[in-house]
C-alpha cells in the first residue's frame, strides 16, 4: 500500500469556532441545504458523530458519484480538529483503499479563520501517481463546500 499526501489552505472570513460548528459539527444537516445539487443527505449509520463514527453521504444530481461512506477517525472540539476516510464507494474505484481528510482550523489575529487540511490517498497495492486534475478536483469540491457554508453563515448572521 502505497500513501500520497497532500496539503492545502482554505482562508476564511468567518470566526473558528462558528465555521467549526456548521462546517464540522453540523455539517449532515447544513451540506445537503446549501449544496442540494451535490448532496443530497448524509445519515449516521453507526454511532454519535464521534470517533468511529460511519456516515452514508448520498449525493445529488449534479454529482458524478452515487454515494460514499465516511468514518469519523478524530474530532477534537477544544481545538478545531476534525480527521475524517471515505472508506466505500465509488469515489474509492479500484485504485483507493481509503481517502483520508485532516482539518484543523485556526483563528486568524485580525479575524477569520484558515482551515489546515491535508488529504491522503491510501492506494491498494504500489503507491500510484495521482494526475493534477483529480488532487485539484477534490481542493476544488471542499472549497465549494466552505464557500456554500460561508454564504449560508452570512446570509443568517444568528444560526451558529
Amino acid at each position: 500500500m502505497g500513501v500520497v499526501t497532500f496539503r492545502f489552505d482554505i482562508l476564511s472570513p468567518i470566526p473558528r469556532a462558528r465555521i467549526f460548528k456548521a462546517a464540522i459539527l453540523d455539517a449532515d444537516n447544513l451540506l445537503p441545504k446549501v449544496l442540494p445539487q451535490a448532496i443530497k443527505s448524509v445519515e449516521v449509520l453507526e454511532g454519535d458523530g464521534g470517533p468511529g463514527t460511519i456516515k452514508l453521504m448520498t449525493f445529488g444530481k449534479g454529482s458524478q458519484y452515487k454515494t460514499a461512506k465516511h468514518k469519523v477517525e478524530a474530532l477534537d472540539k477544544e481545538n478545531f480538529t476534525y480527521c475524517y476516510s471515505i472508506i466505500e464507494g465509488e469515489v474509492l474505484g479500484t485504485t483507493f483503499e481509503k481517502i483520508s481528510y485532516e482539518v484543523k482550523i485556526i483563528a486568524l489575529a485580525l479575524g477569520g479563520s484558515v482551515f489546515k487540511c491535508a488529504a491522503s490517498y491510501f492506494t491498494i497495492g504500489e503507491e500510484v501517481d495521482i494526475p493534477e486534475e483529480e488532487i485539484n478536483a477534490g481542493k476544488e469540491e471542499l472549497c465549494a463546500m466552505v464557500e456554500a457554508i460561508e454564504a449560508y453563515l452570512v446570509a443568517n448572521p444568528y444560526d451558529y
